[in-house]
C-alpha cells in the first residue's frame, strides 16, 4: 500500500468524498482539471510527458531539447525550445480521466497562466530542485491563495547533480506558508543520485533502482533519521487541517493515529486547499510519478467540489450585461448550458480551434449557442452578444484532435471554427443566455510600434491583427491617434517576438518594428509678435495676405488654443478672419520646432492688409500660417513631455532599488504605502519618455516580483539638452 491509497482505491476514494457535493452524475466526479504551474526551466513540460508515458497515453517519450513534446507542437516553440502556450493533454488512470494543462513558465505568457487557472479545479505547482522557486511562481502561489484553489507541489528533477531537495523544499515552505509539508522523501542508492522515495505516512522505502518500483521496509540508518522528524512534523500539519477537533488531543496524549485515519483527513484537507503536500519526482527515470498520480486522482477535487465562477444574465439586445448574479447553477451534465473558451488558436488547415470549459450542462456537435463577450473593449475586444454553430468537438492532445460525440460538464474539449468567439467569451443557451465574470487579466505595457514592409503586407495586416486580437486577450492593439502609429501592447520582448513570428509566419505578414514616438506637444515660453506675408502676383490673379499676430503662453496649467480677434477699422476684412485662424491652427497641428502639435498658447491678430482683387481665404490661411512660424520662433518655444502617473507594487526587499531605478528615470517618488505582509506600493511621477521598456526594466530590478500601472498626468517642459536633441533628429537630412 502507498502513502495515499490506504485500503480503498482511487475511485472509491474519489466518489466517496465527491457524494458530499451535492453534484450529479458520476463522470464528474471521475475528472481531475488540473495546472502545472511553475517557472521556466522547473521541468512541466517533461513531466507532462513522463505521465503520458506513464499511463500509456503516449508510445514514445519526446523531448523538449528535440521538439518531440506532445505538449510543444507551435512553431514558435519548435524554434525556441520552450512552452509559449497553454495545452490540454488528457490521459486515464484508475478509471479517472485527468485533464493537464500545461502552462508557459516565462512571465510574459501570464495570461495563458491565468487561463489555465480559470480552466482548473487544482493547480500543480513544479518547482526544480536544482533552481529552488521564483518570485513569479510566488505570486501565482498567492492568486491561488485569494479564490482557495487546492494545491500540490512537486520537487522535480531530485536526480540532478546539483539537487538540493532539502534547500527547495524550505524555500517553499518558507514562501508558501503553512500547510506546506512533504509526503515523500527521496533516498539515495550505493550509486550516485537518487534510488527511491521514503513513504512519510506508510514508513516504506518505494526503490527505483532495478527499473522498476518496489517497496519495503526502511533499514538504513540514514532514511530512518530522515523518516523520524519529517513523519511527524507532516502527521502534525495533517491533525491541524483535520475536521476531528479531538485528534490533536489523541494525538498529543501518545495515542497512535491510525494510518487510514490521517489519509482521510490528508485527502479531504487538500481538497479544501488548506493543506499541500509536496512531492519529489525524477520525471525521466520514471521516480515518483505513480505516487503523483495518487495524489492527484485521490485527493485533488473533482469539478463537483470546485465552485463555479460568477455567472449573470447577458441581455443579447443590449451591451450592458450587468446584473445580479445567477445562482442554481452546479457542475450538472442536464443543467443549464454555462462554458467558457479558455484559449483560442488558429491552424492554417483547420482554421481557428477554441478551447472550451464546460462548468454546466452538456456541449454537443451542430447546436446553435449564444456568445457573449463583454467588459474587454480597451483591449480590442468591442462587446458582443452573437449566436453561432457548434461544429465539430475534439479531445486535443497536443496537436492531435480525438473526435468527441459531446462533452459534458466538468470536461474540456476542442470546438472547430467558431467565428465570433474570442478567448474569453461565454458559451450558452440562446434561451438563456449567461456571461462569466472575466477573469483577471494583466495589463500589457510594452509598446512596439509596427509598419508593414510593403503594401501587399499592409493590405492583409488588419486582418491578421484582428486575429491575433482574438487569441490573445493580454494584447493591445493601438492606432495613435497622436503619433499616427500602430502600436502593439505587449506583456515583454519574448511575447512581442511570439506575436511578430506569428505575424510571419502563420499569416504571412511581413512588418518592421520602429522607433516609439511619444505624444511630445510644442508650446512657447513669452509672448512675441510675428508677421506672415503672403503677396505673390502672376499672370492672372495673385495672392494677397498680410497679417500680424501676438504669440502668448497661457495660464499655467491651461491646455489647447486660444483666438483672440483684435482687428479694427477692418484691415483685415471681416471674411477673412476665420481664414487667418484657419491657418494659425494648421500650423498649431504641424508644430514649429520639431513637427509636434502646440498647445497651451494664445493667439492675437491685431493688424494686416488686404487687397480687393488678389485677396482670398486661401491667401489669409498662408499668411496666418507664416505669422505663427515668424512669432513662435521669436517666443522661446519649447517641447513639452507627457508625465505618468505611476503606481508599482514590489516586495520590500526591492523598495531600495525601484526607487534608484525612478530616480535615474528623472521619476520623482511621492510616497510609499503598505500592501499586506512584506509588498510595498510606490506612488511616483515619470516622464512617458523614460516608461517605454519599464515592463522589461523593473522585471530585472524586482526579479520578476514587481508590477506596476500607469496613466497620463499632465505634460511639462522637457529639459533643454533633450528637446534641443528632439529638435535635432526631427530636422530633414
Amino acid at each position: 500500500m502507498t502513502d495515499i491509497s490506504g485500503s480503498t482505491g482511487a475511485g472509491a476514494t474519489s466518489a466517496g468524498r465527491d457524494s458530499g457535493a451535492g453534484g450529479a452524475g458520476g463522470g464528474a466526479a471521475n475528472i481531475r482539471n488540473v495546472v502545472l504551474v511553475g517557472h521556466s526551466g522547473s521541468g512541466k513540460t517533461t513531466l507532462a510527458e513522463a505521465l503520458l508515458s506513464h499511463t500509456g497515453t503516449i508510445t514514445r517519450t519526446g523531448r523538449v531539447e528535440d521538439g518531440t513534446t506532445a505538449s510543444d507542437f507551435d512553431e514558435v516553440e519548435l524554434r525556441q525550445k520552450r512552452s509559449v502556450n497553454l495545452t490540454l493533454l488528457p490521459f486515464v488512470v484508475d478509471g479517472v480521466t485527468v485533464n493537464l494543462l500545461d502552462t508557459p513558465g516565462y512571465a510574459d505568457y501570464t495570461g495563458d497562466l491565468r487561463a489555465g487557472l480559470r480552466a482548473a479545479d487544482c493547480a500543480l505547482f513544479v518547482a526544480s530542485a536544482t533552481d529552488g522557486i521564483d518570485g513569479v511562481t510566488r505570486l501565482l502561489w498567492d492568486e491561488c491563495a485569494q479564490v482557495g484553489m487546492p494545491r500540490a507541489v512537486v520537487i522535480t528533477k531530485i536526480d540532478h547533480g546539483r539537487a538540493d531537495f532539502s534547500t527547495v523544499l524550505a524555500e517553499c515552505q518558507q514562501a508558501f506558508g503553512e500547510g506546506v509539508a512533504p509526503l515523500y522523501l527521496p533516498s539515495a542508492g550505493s550509486a550516485p543520485g537518487v534510488s527511491g522515495l521514503i513513504g512519510l505516512l506508510s514508513e516504506t522505502l518505494y526503490e527505483y533502482s532495478s527499473g522498476k518500483r518496489s517497496a519495503r521496509s526502511v533499514t538504513r540508518g540514514s532514511d530512518k533519521e530522515l523518516l523520524a522528524s519529517a513523519r511527524d512534523a507532516l502527521i502534525e500539519g495533517i491533525i491541524t487541517e483535520s475536521e476531528d477537533e479531538t485528534l490533536m488531543e489523541r494525538y498529543l496524549s501518545g495515542e497512535t493515529v491510525d494510518t487510514s485515519v490521517l489519509i482521510s483527513d490528508l485527502e479531504k484537507a487538500v481538497a479544501r486547499g488548506s493543506f499541500y503536500p509536496v512531492l519529489a519526482c525524477a520525471a525521466p527515470q520514471g521516480i515518483g510519478l505513480a505516487e503523483l498520480l495518487e495524489v492527484i486522482t485521490q485527493a485533488f477535487p473533482s469539478p463537483l467540489e470546485h465552485p463555479l465562477p460568477v455567472v449573470t444574465a447577458a441581455d443579447a439586445a443590449s451591451a450592458d450585461s450587468s446584473g445580479e448574479p445567477v445562482g442554481g447553477l452546479s457542475c450538472d451534465p442536464d443543467g443549464p448550458l454555462l462554458a467558457e473558451v479558455v484559449k483560442t488558436t488558429s491552424d492554417p488547415y483547420v482554421g481557428r480551434i477554441s478551447l472550451v470549459r464546460v462548468f454546466s450542462g452538456t456541449l454537443r456537435p451542430d447546436a446553435v449557442v449564444h456568445v457573449s463577450g463583454h467588459g474587454r473593449l480597451d483591449r480590442g475586444h468591442p462587446d458582443h452578444d452573437d449566436d453561432e454553430r457548434i461544429g465539430a468537438l475534439t479531445s486535443p492532445l497536443g496537436k492531435v484532435q480525438r473526435p468527441l460525440t459531446a462533452c459534458a460538464a466538468g470536461s474540456m474539449c476542442a470546438v472547430a471554427k467558431l467565428s465570433t468567439a474570442e478567448t474569453g467569451d461565454t458559451l450558452s443557451s440562446r434561451e438563456t443566455p449567461l456571461l462569466m465574470e472575466p477573469w483577471s487579466m494583466p495589463e500589457p505595457l510594452l509598446p512596439v510600434a509596427i509598419v508593414a514592409r510593403s503594401k501587399a503586407d499592409e493590405d492583409k495586416l488588419a486582418t491578421a491583427l484582428a486575429r491575433l486580437v482574438a487569441e490573445d486577450p493580454t494584447m493591445r492593439l493601438e492606432m495613435n491617434a497622436e503619433t499616427h502609429q500602430l502600436v502593439l501592447w505587449c506583456m515583454g520582448e519574448a511575447h512581442a517576438d511570439v506575436l511578430l513570428d506569428r505575424l510571419s509566419s502563420r499569416y504571412g505578414v511581413a512588418v518592421d518594428t520602429v522607433s516609439l514616438r511619444v505624444p511630445l506637444r510644442e508650446t512657447v515660453g513669452c509672448s512675441a509678435r510675428g508677421l506672415g506675408r503672403n503677396v505673390k502676383q502672376t499672370g492672372g490673379h495673385g495672392e494677397f495676405g498680410i497679417c500680424h499676430i501676438e504669440v502668448e503662453p497661457l495660464p499655467a496649467g491651461a491646455a489647447g488654443f486660444e483666438f483672440v480677434d483684435k482687428i479694427v477699422g477692418g484691415v483685415v476684412p471681416r471674411q477673412f478672419i476665420p481664414s487667418v485662424e484657419k491657418g494659425v491652427r494648421a500650423q498649431l497641428e504641424a508644430g514649429v520646432l520639431a513637427g509636434y502639435p502646440m498647445t497651451g498658447v494664445r493667439v492675437t491678430l491685431f493688424d494686416g492688409k488686404a487687397h480687393p482683387v488678389d485677396s482670398s481665404d486661401m491667401a489669409f490661411q498662408k499668411a496666418g500660417r507664416a505669422a505663427l512660424r515668424d512669432a513662435a520662433e521669436k517666443a522661446s518655444p519649447m517641447l513639452l513631455e507627457p508625465v505618468d502617473e505611476v503606481s508599482i507594487l514590489v516586495p520590500d526587499e526591492h523598495v531600495g532599488s525601484v526607487m534608484s531605478d525612478l530616480s535615474g528615470r528623472r521619476g520623482r517618488v511621492l510616497g510609499t504605502s503598505p500592501v499586506g505582509i512584506g509588498r510595498t506600493l510606490i506612488h511616483a511621477e515619470v516622464p512617458e519618455l523614460e516608461m517605454t521598456r519599464y515592463s522589461i526594466d523593473l522585471r530585472s530590478v524586482s526579479h520578476g516580483t514587481g508590477s506596476f500601472s500607469r496613466g497620463y498626468l499632465r505634460h511639462e517642459p522637457l529639459p533643454s539638452h533633450l528637446s534641443a536633441k528632439v529638435a535635432a533628429d526631427s530636422r530633414p537630412d
